[in-house]
């Protein structure tokens, strides 16, 4: 795959190796430069303590997780988890190596995009092994060649900029979701959509935020786990970016839960809404019964074949019967409109 990149005003064109089933960033650091390695050769910079690898994988296959065990001595299990995907996020500590297992999401396309980034994590080197549809680790390189005075481009600062872009990628998925629900919100306060329609996409939007959820909340308990017991991959002039990985990834959990009681919320106000309505039409319906009901009884009570009944032999009693009737619907009929029954 040809490429150029520059840094300080030097241009450098390069080709990746491809192996099946993986795109490969492969790159080495060394003073204030870089360059591209061959995957081949990665085992050849291991272990110098003035050199740093990094080295990118898209979705590789079983063939080329092996060659990259191979180049650096990785873990049989760890492998076997980097080549899986729905593994529980984790941080595991082996010989010469961390594994990290954390899940990502990220707006692609208009659509949120879940995915896996897997990484070892060894003395000079990174590996970012992910899973996904999304964009790339490229960020990560750029920050590299523009590191701040006095950080290396080293294991400590490379695994807290892929932490800190993983944790980033969660804010323009958040303000899509915000967006969606004050959509939603609106709709449903003005009377626009009403029914089982937003109560689905209601549905839906909060079991979005559950996935969002479980996603990053395991941030938080990785990046705790970093500073407490791996001082080596936290630095003391590094510790304070990490603790700010940590504070972002708190408040995109208070954020996420914050939306999900909105969206129940929402849920709640829609379902009450819909039985304050079929209230109303029972009792529009339970209105205009009564004030059927008042001439139904009067007449079924003369439709009786009595030989002696009230009135039966004088003249005015049938019109003097119909007045009466509809005097007393009339007024049943403003007793219910004044009570807001019909």
């Amino acid at each position: 795959m040809p490429a150029d990149v520059s840094h300080y005003g030097l241009e450098f064109s390069f080709t990746l190796t491809l192996l099946p089933g993986a795109i490969i960033d492969c790159l080495l650091f060394q003073d204030a430069t870089f360059r591209a390695i061959a995957f081949e050769d990665i085992s050849d910079h291991v272990g110098q303590p003035d050199r740093f690898v990094w080295v990118e994988l898209k979705s590789p296959d079983t063939r080329t997780i092996t060659r990259l065990g191979d180049e650096l001595g990785l873990h049989a299990l760890a492998l076997e988890d980097a080549i899986s995907t729905h593994q529980r996020p984790k941080l595991e500590e082996y010989d010469k190596h961390v594994f990290i297992a954390t899940r990502t999401v990220q707006l692609w396309e208009s659509r949120m995009e879940l995915g896996e980034t897997h990484l070892f994590v060894g003395s000079n080197y990174v590996i970012a092994i992910r899973h996904d549809n999304g964009a790339g680790y490229q960020r990560v390189v750029d920050r590299l060649q523009r590191r701040p005075s006095g950080i290396q481009a080293a294991t400590p600062y490379a695994l807290y900029l892929v932490l800190d872009l993983i944790v980033d990628q969660f804010r323009p998925v958040i303000e899509n979701m915000q967006d969606r629900f004050q959509s939603l919100e609106s709709q449903l306060m003005s009377g626009e959509r009403s029914g089982r329609a937003i109560l689905e996409r209601l549905y839906e939007m909060k079991r979005d935020l559950t996935l969002l959820r479980d996603v990053a909340e395991p941030m938080q308990d990785i990046t705790q786990d970093l500073i407490r017991l791996h001082p080596a991959l936290t630095p003391k002039e590094l510790r304070a970016y990490y603790r700010d990985i940590h504070d972002h990834a708190v408040r995109v959990s208070a954020a996420i839960d914050r939306l999900r009681m909105s969206t129940s919320d929402a849920m709640q106000f829609h379902l009450a809404s819909l039985s304050l309505k079929q209230n109303e039409s029972v009792q529009k319906l339970a209105g205009w019964g009564a004030l059927l009901a008042l001439p139904t009884v009067v007449f079924s009570l003369y439709g009786m074949n009595f030989e002696f009944m009230p009135e039966l032999k004088w003249t005015w009693a049938y019109p003097a019967l119909l007045l009466a009737t509809g005097a007393a619907v009339l007024v049943l009929y403003r007793r219910l409109k004044r009570r807001g029954w019909i």
